[in-house]
């Protein structure tokens, strides 16, 4: 079998604004990432690779591997590379997509984006394992970030085979459905501290590896952002849209409207899908004008329509422009300073100007505001929200 390791540091040329991993890696997309000193660190795909960055380049190694599972060598059929990680890491961060023309594209569109964005540039959606994305996005449910990176964790180092070490610190590759199945597990997650979300993870592992044919989660891949995976995709026996492959995962245990897109948009390569949780909501609300409806969980009409509303605003990759205003709302990222602007030379012309003093009556005749109010039934949330500060009353 040919390696698929380096041990020495490599580098991508990269700058911030085509990809932040310092930002990426923490917005709540995958949680298995985890950083010693300055360097990122995860297995992906039966290697352990570690990352860091500076302004110009992506620097990139994978550690030696104690064993290669199996299940995650690449298809023969592919060219055989002793070493494809570059092409891996291209893969997982979406790098097809020219991110500079989709800011642009949103923020001509989006007045609001174009205020939020320039905080926030380099963030894009991974192109993750579509099995991981599931159950790590089930175990989202009424949680947040960090609590949510802590089960990924557990379920990595009960289950996951080991496949390296950095220093002391064991790293594992995510389990695989059949390692996930059985009451047992269901048991044991319930002590490990997962709650009632133990039963949906047992359960959605013995649907897909009992009940579904082989490759069932890859064959919902959409067909115009193929994945990494090599395991053989079935034959689809509908036409294959975003709008199916988020019906078809409703069907599993454990998966809403919410975790459905998430799979979708992170899993799944349907960019389209966009997640409406807490923040989403509160953004609608706070940014877009909809309704200020206090509730617990959302209503499925409520949920379309604002899915419905970005996706008229922000086009194809509607899930992408979302995933930068969702982050800009967290509040981890709330104090994130404004990028360093470049020095530009700007020549000045001064003019005289005969001023006109006549007075005219300028003021607008008042305008009826109509404002549509949107009810929602309920609401779930699963991360820790950005505070919204009121201006105490002063006495005049």
């Amino acid at each position: 079998m040919h390696s698929i390791w380096v041990s020495e540091w490599r580098k991508l040329p990269l700058g911030l604004t085509d990809l932040c991993i310092e930002t990426t890696l923490r917005c709540g997309q995958s949680f298995r990432w985890r950083k010693i000193g300055d360097e990122w660190n995860c297995v992906l795909y039966g290697r352990l690779l570690s990352l860091k960055q500076d302004k110009t380049h992506l620097h990139y190694r994978v550690a030696p591997p104690i064993t290669i599972p199996t299940a995650t060598v690449k298809d023969e059929s592919k060219p055989c590379n002793d070493d494809d990680t570059e092409a891996l890491l291209k893969h997982y961060f979406s790098m097809k997509h020219d991110l500079a023309a989709l800011y642009d594209q949103w923020s001509k569109s989006d007045p609001n984006f174009r205020k939020k964005a320039p905080k926030f540039t380099g963030i894009r959606i991974l192109s993750q394992d579509p099995w991981e994305a599931l159950i790590a996005f089930i175990c989202s449910s009424n949680n947040n970030i960090s609590r949510i990176s802590q089960m990924v964790h557990k379920l990595c180092l009960s289950y996951g085979p080991l496949i390296g070490h950095i220093g002391d610190e064991a790293f594992h590759d995510f389990p695989t459905p059949q390692a996930l199945r059985g009451k047992k597990v269901e048991a044991h997650l319930r002590e490990l501290g997962f709650g009632y979300r133990a039963k949906y993870i047992a359960e959605t592992a013995r649907v897909v590896s009992e009940e579904r044919p082989e490759g069932w989660l890859e064959s919902l891949i959409n067909p115009d952002n193929p994945g990494w995976s090599v395991a053989k995709v079935g034959i689809a026996t509908e036409p294959l849209g975003y709008r199916h492959v988020h019906e078809q995962l409703l069907l599993l245990s454990g998966v809403g409207p919410k975790v459905a897109d998430c799979v979708c948009l992170m899993g799944l390569g349907w960019g389209e899908a966009v997640p409406v949780d807490t923040h989403v909501w509160q953004i609608a609300q706070r940014d877009y004008r909809f309704g200020k409806v206090k509730t617990k969980t959302f209503s499925k009409v409520m949920y379309d329509s604002v899915g419905d509303h970005f996706r008229k605003i922000w086009g194809e990759q509607a899930g992408w422009a979302q995933s930068v205003l969702f982050t800009a709302n967290l509040k981890s990222f709330s104090d994130k300073p404004e990028p360093e602007p470049e020095p530009v030379s700007v020549k000045a012309e001064v003019k005289e100007v005969e001023k006109d003093t006549t007075t005219k009556n300028t003021s607008p005749r008042p305008r009826k505001r109509h404002r549509v109010t949107v009810k929602v039934e309920e609401h779930t949330s699963t991360q820790t929200a950005r505070p919204v500060r009121k201006r105490k009353k002063t006495s005049g």
